[in-house]
């Protein structure tokens, strides 16, 4: 696909779903992209899991969707007239269970992310419930390149380093992150997910877009804050704390060709050589285990 050179408008939903109720978050899907589209949006991204809520437990296989299902068909559909990012739980076809994000264009499903690293630490139990995707694509658009990442695949800078040599020119998160510490005003989760976006902004030369959750779900506080960095490793554009919003945002990729002109960090990457000293770790690691 050539690369894209005319702005485009993304709108992040952040909201809060209902726990476990699939047909009122489609609604509710259906009608804010119906919304942002007429507000001029060209791509709406939803949160992680955004068609369950996040504590699921027991109400994972209840609420698990496959590929073919009713309400794909019907993001699918609606994708005919604006294109969708939407986080949900993925039954494969031989009946695991994965936590993912579908990216819908055209009136089809184009690409399905599976969340990679799955937190278990603290308030987070999810490889309890899910199975661990094996797979960083980028993948084509009527945007250009982009590639997905799930919550905490941000906090692995493999994830968007291989997306840029993928040739992502578009990376977007979608999170359920709690506020965790407090510090005045300010939210210590909140300020470390600004510093990764911003970082990887710069350093992977691409555009990073935040869409996280707001409200409250099993006693927990989602922080919302939802954002998006440049190629430069600014923040363009934020969305508020802890209330539900629809944050609209301007995409020029001609600023990813500018930041790569003036320094070509992601062409000058040198793949033999990073593959050849993580071949050395892993075997050294793995004569250290025996």
């Amino acid at each position: 696909m050539a690369r894209v050179r005319e702005r485009w408008r993304a709108a992040l939903v952040q909201f809060s779903p209902v726990l476990g109720d699939v047909p009122a978050n489609l609604e509710r899907h259906l009608a804010e992209a119906a919304r942002a589209r007429q507000a001029g949006a060209d791509l709406v991204v939803f949160p992680e899991l955004s068609l369950t809520g996040y504590y699921l437990r027991d109400l994972v296989g209840e609420v698990a969707l496959g590929l073919a299902s009713e309400p794909m068909q019907r993001l699918a559909e609606a994708s005919a007239e604006v294109s969708l990012l939407v986080g949900f739980v993925e039954e494969s076809e031989d009946f695991r269970f994965y936590n993912s994000a579908a990216y819908f264009e055209g009136g089809r499903l184009v690409h399905v992310h599976r969340k990679l690293y799955l937190p278990t630490y603290g308030m987070f139990d999810e490889e309890r419930y899910f199975d661990a995707g094996e797979h960083i694509r980028a993948f084509d658009t009527r945007f250009g390149r982009m590639a997905v990442a799930v919550c905490e695949d941000l906090w692995h800078p493999s994830v968007p380093y291989v997306a840029s040599q993928d040739g992502a020119l578009t990376f977007i998160t979608v999170a359920n992150s709690p506020g965790r510490g407090i510090a005045g005003e300010q939210i210590d989760t909140a300020q470390s997910y600004e510093a990764l976006v911003r970082g990887y902004g710069q350093f992977f030369q691409m555009y990073c877009l935040l869409a996280n959750r707001a409200g409250w779900e099993e006693g927990v506080a989602f922080w919302g804050g939802s954002m998006v960095a440049d190629p430069c490793g600014e923040i363009v554009a934020r969305a508020p704390l802890l209330e539900e919003y629809v944050l609209q945002v301007t995409i020029d990729p001609l600023e990813v060709r500018r930041s790569r002109l003036r320094a070509s960090l992601v062409g000058d990457e040198r793949l033999e050589l990073t593959l050849h000293e993580l071949e050395r770790i892993r075997s050294e690691r793995t004569q250290h285990q025996h």
